[in-house]
C-alpha cells in the first residue's frame, strides 16, 4: 500500500470513528450511564453542580467507550488492509495471514492491557481450537495477540501458545515494512483530519451536555437546585420489591 492509499484509508477510518462517537452520544440514555456510577464517590469528591456532574460522568463514559470504538473503527480495518489478511470466522481471532510455510492467526487489541488469568486461558483455548481445525494445511501455526500501541512487559517464564506483539513490532510484523516506521506513518498521515471532525463532534457534545443537564435537574435535583443524592442512590442501588398477586 502506497502513502496516498494509506492516507485515504486513515481519513476514512477517522470519519468512521467520529461517526460512531456521535452515534454513541445520540443513543445514550441518562439513566443508563447514571446506574453505572458510584454515588458515594461522586458526593465524597464534592460534586454539587448539575452541569459539572453530568459532564464529569459523560466524559468518563466517553473515555471508556472511545478505546473500543477507535480499535474497531481505526486500528482493526487498517491492520486487515495493510496485512492483506483475511477476516476469520474463528472465535477470538480477528484476521489471518497465510504465508508459504506459516499461518498467522491474529487477535487484535488496542493497547497492552493485561489479561486476567481467565481471559488468558480463554484466548489460549480459542487458538488451540483453531489449530485443531487447521492440522491438514501442514504449515506452522503462529497465533498472535497484537497490540496496536504500547510496549508489553511480559514475564518470560509464562507459558502460552500465542505470542504477544505490541506497538512498533506489531505493525512491522503484519506489514513487513522494511523501515520499521509504519507505526509512525499512522499518526503522521492523520494530518488535519481530526480537526475537520472535532467541530461537529463538539457541537453534538455540547447539545448532549445541555440535554442531559436539563433532564438531570428535572429528575434528580431538589426544588432548590441541590442534587437529590437519596433519589440518585436509590436509582443506582435499590432492589425493587416484587409484590405477589
Amino acid at each position: 500500500m502506497n502513502t496516498n492509499e494509506l492516507e485515504t484509508l486513515i481519513a476514512k477510518s477517522l470519519t468512521d470513528f467520529y461517526d460512531r462517537r456521535i452515534k454513541c452520544l445520540e443513543d445514550l440514555k441518562l439513566e443508563i450511564f447514571l446506574k453505572r456510577k458510584n454515588p458515594y464517590l461522586l458526593r465524597a469528591i464534592g460534586m454539587e453542580k448539575a452541569s459539572e456532574f453530568v459532564e464529569s460522568i459523560m466524559s468518563a463514559h466517553l473515555s471508556a467507550s472511545d478505546e473500543t470504538i477507535f480499535g474497531d473503527a481505526f486500528f482493526e480495518p487498517i491492520a486487515k488492509m495493510v496485512s492483506s489478511g483475511k477476516v476469520s470466522d474463528a472465535e477470538g481471532v480477528d484476521f489471518t495471514i497465510e504465508q508459504k510455510n506459516r499461518y498467522k492467526a491474529i487477535s487484535m487489541k488496542s493497547g497492552p492491557n493485561i489479561f486476567s488469568s481467565s481471559q488468558k486461558k480463554k484466548q489460549h483455548e480459542q487458538f488451540l481450537s483453531l489449530k485443531s481445525r487447521l492440522y491438514k494445511i501442514h504449515k506452522q501455526f503462529d497465533p498472535i495477540v497484537g497490540h496496536a500501541y504500547g510496549k508489553l512487559n511480559k514475564d518470560a517464564s509464562e507459558k502460552q501458545i500465542y505470542r504477544d506483539v505490541s506497538g512498533q513490532k506489531f505493525w512491522e510484523e503484519i506489514t513487513g515494512d522494511a523501515d520499521a516506521d509504519f507505526y509512525l506513518k499512522l499518526i503522521e498521515l492523520m494530518k488535519k483530519e481530526p480537526q475537520k471532525h472535532k467541530q461537529k463532534f463538539n457541537e453534538e457534545w455540547n447539545k448532549s451536555i445541555n440535554k442531559f443537564t436539563k433532564n438531570f435537574i428535572e429528575n434528580y435535583c431538589h426544588k432548590d437546585g441541590s442534587i437529590d443524592w437519596e433519589k440518585l442512590t436509590k436509582l443506582i442501588s435499590e432492589e425493587k420489591k416484587i409484590t405477589e398477586e
